[in-house]
């Protein structure tokens, strides 16, 4: 009888393990939260339905990375122009006055967003490690994310996809 428990029990682990790793890998990248941001164009922009694909990359001006790829996302908002939004999160752990700073002497064509209390990282499932981004499409599905800077040939390919008439 001991020998029929065990058995079921790894039949158990076993289905379990596999809906587990099924969900991982064939689940997506799940929703966008639903938080509304107001764009550099003073348009609202709701991110679970934004209507167009939006680029959210949480960053800090201490980090290296993040400082580095600024000019790129710059390159690829005015690549897309208005069929794009790109909204460049500071985290809040980086001072505001440093961030205003930055922002001050760094006039990029896209939108940006002090995230003082945090909410908007935890929203996005506890976002701790910068650069880290997110492609939202239309629809509100989350169809990239990456930790670290992004590969701009897979960004630039998925908003080729999502915006055909460019």
């Amino acid at each position: 009888m001991n020998s029929l428990g065990s058995k079921l029990f790894s039949l158990l682990v076993v289905v379990l393990l596999a809906a587990l790793i099924y969900v991982t890998v064939f689940s997506g990248n799940g929703q966008a939260p639903d938080i509304q941001v107001k764009t550099a164009s003073n348009q609202t922009l709701n991110l679970s339905k934004p209507m167009k694909p939006v680029l959210v990359n949480f960053w800090a001006t201490t980090c290296p990375g993040c400082v580095a790829e600024m000019p790129h996302l710059a390159d690829m908002k005015k690549k897309f122009g208005d069929k794009f939004e790109l909204v460049a999160v500071s985290m809040d752990y980086d001072p505001e006055d440093q961030v205003k700073k930055f922002m001050a002497n760094h006039s990029y064509p896209f939108t940006y967003i002090m995230d003082k209390t945090g909410s908007m990282a935890k929203a996005f499932g506890g976002v701790m490690l910068t650069p880290t981004s997110f492609l939202i499409a239309p629809n509100g599905n989350i169809v990239y994310q990456k930790v670290g800077e992004i590969d701009y040939a897979i960004v630039n390919k998925k908003l080729a996809e999502m915006t055909p008439d460019l």
